[in-house]
């Protein structure tokens, strides 16, 4: 099976079950804050953490299928995350996936219970799938390291916080560590972890995730400069507009560009031995080089 291939199996098993994940609560007075649910978790994008999930899933012996609860976890989690990075109290963004961004359809209210009730209910679709019940104990621990003080929250915080201020090289990668690493790092574990693997192959896959993260985050600040609001799906330039310190705006363009690169040779490195057909190296090679 080729890449390609490959990866439109996972989306095939991933859209289906996020469009009806809400479903079995229609009905019901809160019908509005499913709306508002539904709206941004269907909202496209490439899946990424998903279909990490299920790679890492399937290598450590698990059918992918078994890990569908996972990954669609995952997925909320990281909507959740949009949807208040967006909010004008956090990065005031009118646009995310070339659609207008969740308060703006739904109103600021509605779009913080949305992410809200995205949030535990990615914790509950693992505690309420068919895993073993040590296995979900695991994913739903790795989900709230990834989510928190040490992920995302402590991320944004951390990006809130330094807008105006200049950040030193580590600073800055210790938040992007965070607010974009961690959640990356966290789908490649929860897949391993769901198929029952043992710590050794835990730490491979986050390690793979933590880099690959990295890489993605360089060739997002990249793509802030250098591409356009039809390619990337939301504003560009904003990161100069509020005063951020970026990798664009330590390293340059070409400084980026080695970087990305070596941090990617190093995930394709990390994972060279579990990968047998090289899904996670060309996935890798992809994100290093995508314009959107």
């Amino acid at each position: 099976m080729t890449y390609d291939e490959r990866y439109r199996r996972y989306l095939a098993l991933i859209e289906p079950a996020l469009k009806s994940a809400f479903n079995s609560q229609r009905g019901f007075e809160f019908d509005g804050l499913l709306d508002a649910m539904s709206y941004s978790l269907t909202a496209g994008g490439k899946r990424i953490r998903p279909v990490l999930v299920l790679e890492f899933a399937r290598l450590n012996g698990l059918e992918p299928e078994k890990a569908l609860p996972v990954a669609c976890a995952v997925e909320m989690l990281h909507t959740y995350s949009l949807i208040h990075d967006d909010l004008p109290c956090m990065d005031n963004d009118d646009l995310r996936r070339g659609k207008p961004t969740n308060h703006k359809v739904f109103g600021e209210s509605t779009a913080v219970l949305a992410g809200d009730a995205l949030q535990a209910e990615a914790f509950g679709t693992i505690l309420r799938s068919g895993l073993p019940a040590e296995v979900r104990a695991k994913c739903a621990e790795i989900l709230a390291g990834a989510a928190g003080v040490d992920g995302i929250c402590g991320g944004q915080y951390m990006d809130l916080s330094a807008e105006g201020h200049a950040l030193s090289a580590d600073e800055l990668s210790d938040l992007q560590a965070r607010k974009t690493g961690a959640l990356l790092s966290g789908a490649c574990m929860l897949g391993a972890a769901a198929a029952g693997a043992c710590d050794e192959d835990i730490d491979t896959a986050s390690q793979y995730g933590a880099q690959l993260g990295a890489a993605f985050q360089i060739r997002d600040d990249m793509l802030d400069v250098l591409s356009t609001v039809g390619e990337l799906g939301k504003p560009i330039g904003s990161d100069k507009r509020e005063g951020k310190t970026t990798f664009m705006s330590l390293y340059g363009e070409a400084g980026c560009s080695r970087m990305v690169e070596k941090i990617t040779a190093l995930a394709c490195s990390t994972v060279e031995k579990m990968d047998t057909n090289g899904f996670l190296r060309e996935l890798a090679a992809k994100m290093a080089t995508r314009r959107g």
